[in-house]
């Protein structure tokens, strides 16, 4: 296969996989990804930093080819940094061992046990372990490792190239995004925050506050103040780092916009139509709105509204006195993901249409309070809503909207 590299630095390049068809992701819907690598060229060592999933190497291989055309020398890599031991990052690791027997390889304590547990054949190989503050001399340059537990396995590390204050951040900052164009500044600002938001929403949610804490850390080791360019696992090269930073912080503190966000199922459109009464109440004070049927739209979409939403509207209809599968798959979903990590409480709102007796909003009501959410108002209507019905949602969503812009 031929593929080209990308230069981004005097020596560093980008030599990564383009996965243009991939949909789905652990659940996470996608429009294809990129799995970045990156080859740094020493005056005396050269390092890979992360590599691919198994059956997408052929990329790899002939990007880091090209690089070391490019750079004039004999095809050796001395050094492979491991940040991450999931396979979309480690899945290839096997293939250079073989292919370089010598190389080293560089890891987190965490990483070494799941490395060999994915990668078997590396049962007894020998690893190095670095931690916080520990570097590595390339020759004219430096490599240093940041351990960053839960951002987003127990295992994952930053490296930094300090020279030229390059942050290799594994799948901090990412974007599951694949595009022609490698930087932040060749896209529309629109699509990378919205993938960059993404990304977060479903991946980093839980580890707010050690993202937070993590910041604080590389700030106090004086790392923060020297990056210049992050080069994330997936999508987008941030030669703004500053933007995503300041945003991983809004995002992390639960800073939110007046915006409400609707998600909704339907057995015979009655909650359907209590959901777009609601919005219109909500719409009628100024406030955002973003609307998700899961009759056709995913969870992971939903969730990235959610994200930066003062309030969430959850109707669901009942079924044997419980909540519609596609409300409670998405409610398990939010309580995986800990909103309660978040500084800011939003807000929620539970309705729907029953048979009879009930039960979907004590359910979804439990559920949501243990996820971190604040319970504002529950609201069913047996069977098919009335006009007085409507006119009770039109006010519900209009209160909630006040609420949410005097808060």
């Amino acid at each position: 296969m031929k593929s080209d590299c990308l230069k981004i630095s005097e020596g560093i390049y980008w030599v990564g996989v383009l996965d243009w068809d991939l949909r789905d992701y652990h659940g996470y819907t996608l429009d294809g990804t990129t799995y970045n690598c990156y080859l740094v060229f020493g005056e005396n060592k050269t390092a890979l930093i992360d590599n691919v999933f198994p059956g997408t190497s052929a990329q790899l291989w002939a990007r880091v080819k090209d690089a070391f055309e490019k750079e004039g020398k004999d095809f050796k890599i001395d050094v492979i940094v491991q940040n991450h031991i999931e396979t979309d990052h480690s899945g290839s690791l096997t293939e250079f061992i073989k292919k370089f027997p010598e190389v080293e390889v560089y890891c987190s304590q965490m990483a070494v046990n799941g490395l060999k547990n994915h990668l078997p054949s590396l049962k007894d190989f020998e690893f190095n372990t670095v931690a916080t503050g520990d570097t590595l001399d390339l020759g004219g340059k430096t490599l240093a490792f940041v351990e960053a537990p839960m951002l987003h396995w127990p295992d994952s590390m930053f490296t930094m190239y300090m020279e030229e204050g390059i942050l290799f951040s594994n799948d901090a900052f990412g974007q599951h995004i694949c595009l022609s164009e490698r930087y932040d500044h060749e896209i529309d600002e629109y699509i990378l925050m919205e993938s960059a938001q993404k990304f977060y929403a479903n991946l980093i949610t839980p580890s707010s506050m050690m993202y937070m804490n993590k910041l604080k850390e590389i700030t106090d080791l004086g790392i923060a103040e020297k990056i210049k360019m992050i080069a994330p696992s997936h999508g987008q090269i941030w030669t703004n780092p500053e933007k995503i930073i300041n945003q991983y912080v809004d995002w992390a503190t639960g800073k939110c916009k007046d915006k409400v966000t609707f998600v909704y199922d339907t057995m015979h459109h009655s909650t359907q139509k209590m959901a777009h009464v609601m919005a219109e109440g909500v719409m009628s004070e100024g406030v955002e709105v973003k609307m998700y049927f899961l009759h056709e739209d995913n969870r992971s979409d939903a969730v990235t509204d959610i994200l930066d939403s003062k309030a969430v509207f959850i109707g669901s209809p009942t079924i044997m006195n419980n909540p519609y599968p596609s409300l409670g798959d998405i409610v398990y979903y939010l309580t995986a993901l800990n909103f309660k990590a978040t500084t800011y409480t939003k807000k929620a709102v539970l309705f729907g249409s029953k048979g009879w007796g009930g039960g979907a909003n004590n359910k979804l009501a439990t559920d949501l309070e243990s996820a971190g959410f604040d319970i504002a108002e529950t609201y069913d209507t047996i069977y098919i809503p009335n006009s007085d019905v409507y006119d009770d949602c039109y006010e519900i969503g209009k209160k909630i909207a006040k609420e949410i812009k005097d808060n």
